[in-house]
């Protein structure tokens, strides 16, 4: 099978091919086949994108999807109040069957806004059950997703283990390999979401480093919110040599400058949630001193409990934030503003495509429109009166673009979007998913008001 989408402004990412105007992508099965001008278009469906500019599908790198039936519970919620009302409270009330629900569904917006790759950050997981039927809400979206396994963080019951002295799950890692994610060319794919130094004894840090390392997995974790449970960790995972591309670590706002320097020289990837992170408390943003260090920003919505799942807001809020420190810096030093912005917007967007998949250790798979890589393609249309006139089509998508935009998405060389409209009848999907979340947020909701004083309420 081959499509030709044609006559369209071409952002490839690649840095060798640069931007087309007028430009056309050749896709064949599920690759990209060529880009360029006067492709050869027989026996392919040409698809005309006069007025729209194309671009790398983009990468949500952090995201908790089991969260999607949640939506805008945790929108008044610091850090603590999150901690206390989700990790201890509502995470204990989903079933496998509102785990599927809200990644299946979840998943599906975020292809509806442009995203076609997923960092599924899974950490309500308590059973098999809980975590086959998130793989199985991903698969049924289409997404493609690295699944980042990980664990629950409930109080612990009388005589029982706090969560930071548990090892990441062998066996279940052993499972999911042999079994549901057993082929790493897969759409859907394993990456372990670890505690990590921050969130875990020492001992268990150092072993799920090492799990991760002899499985050949991504390791994903929290660094920052609150006191550190191993507070010189990181210093001994150095001295053992277990950092490099294959460690992501997210938020880091407890980091040092030095730490920074030293994991970025050393391939550590970060991904950055900045609008929830200035949201809930975190701290500000550390996408710029990754940048100084020469390191790699990914960025991810990380919380639909809290924003919506719009990656292009999240690139604006990136972009936004570090370019108002830096304005601010300057004038704390300098006594002006800088003579020109410290970030420039094609940077903005790698955050969300080439680097995002650097992150998620994809990049030869996906992030440019590259011959040779999957075709992850989303199409904008830049007719619409929020996008015109497009003077400069790199900076017309990462400021103007929304999801009023993604005319059409493809992953793989399947459309899941066209014409403005999913290909998945998600009405029924709808319907149970807001049926989990009230049920859900309910009882939460009596369970809480019991615990309190008469008349006291949460908000």
């Amino acid at each position: 099978m081959k499509t030709l989408l044609t006559n369209a402004t071409v952002i490839t990412m690649d840095p060798v091919l640069g931007d087309l105007r007028d430009g056309q992508v050749l896709v064949e099965d599920d690759r990209i086949l060529a880009v360029g001008q006067d492709l050869p278009g027989e026996g392919a469906e040409v698809i005309d994108c006069r007025g729209g500019i194309l671009i790398p599908g983009l990468v949500n790198a952090h995201l908790h999807t089991w969260q999607t039936g949640l939506r805008g519970v945790a929108a008044n919620w610091t850090l603590l109040e999150y901690f206390r009302h989700v990790h201890r409270g509502l995470a204990s009330l989903f079933t496998p069957d509102d785990i599927h629900i809200a990644t299946r569904m979840g998943a599906l917006n975020q292809l509806n806004c442009g995203t076609t790759t997923l960092g599924d950050w899974c950490h309500n997981n308590p059973t098999p059950e809980h975590t086959d039927a998130a793989i199985r809400g991903l698969k049924e979206s289409g997404i493609r997703a690295l699944f980042f396994h990980g664990s629950p963080k409930p109080d612990p019951e009388p005589g029982q283990p706090h969560f930071s002295e548990i090892p990441h799950p062998r066996g279940e890692v052993e499972r999911l390999l042999e079994g549901e994610l057993a082929d790493p060319e897969a759409r859907v794919t394993l990456g372990l979401a670890i505690l990590g130094p921050h969130y875990s004894t020492l001992d268990v840090s150092l072993q799920d480093f090492a799990l991760a390392k002899e499985f050949g997995l991504v390791a994903s974790m929290h660094q920052g919110g609150g006191a550190a449970v191993s507070p010189g960790g990181w210093d001994v995972i150095e001295e053992r040599g277990l950092l490099g591309p294959d460690i992501n670590i997210v938020h880091g706002q407890s980091l040092t400058d030095g730490q920074l320097a030293r994991f970025c020289e050393q391939g550590v990837t970060f991904s950055i949630a900045p609008e929830n992170e200035m949201t809930q408390g975190h701290g500000f943003p550390i996408t710029g001193h990754v940048r100084r260090h020469g390191g790699v920003v990914s960025l991810g919505v990380d919380l639909e409990s809290v924003i919506s799942g719009d990656m292009f807001c999240v690139a604006r809020m990136a972009l936004g934030m570090q370019r108002a420190l830096d304005n601010d810096a300057s004038r704390r030093e300098q006594g002006s503003i800088p003579d020109t912005s410290t970030i420039r917007t094609r940077e903005a967007l790698a955050w969300i495509t080439v680097d995002g998949a650097r992150a998620l250790g994809l990049e030869a798979r996906i992030g440019s429109l590259t011959p040779g890589k999957q075709a992850d393609i989303v199409l904008l249309d830049s007719g619409l009166l929020n996008m015109q006139p497009v003077s400069d089509p790199v900076s017309t998508v990462v400021m103007q673009a929304s999801l009023a935009n993604v005319d059409s998405v493809m992953v793989a060389g399947e459309f899941h979007k066209r014409n403005g409209r999913l290909l998945a009848d998600v009405a029924e999907g709808i319907r149970h998913l807001d049926a989990s979340g009230q049920r859900i947020h309910a009882e939460l909701m009596s369970r809480e008001q019991a615990s309190r004083e008469p008349g006291e309420t949460i908000q």
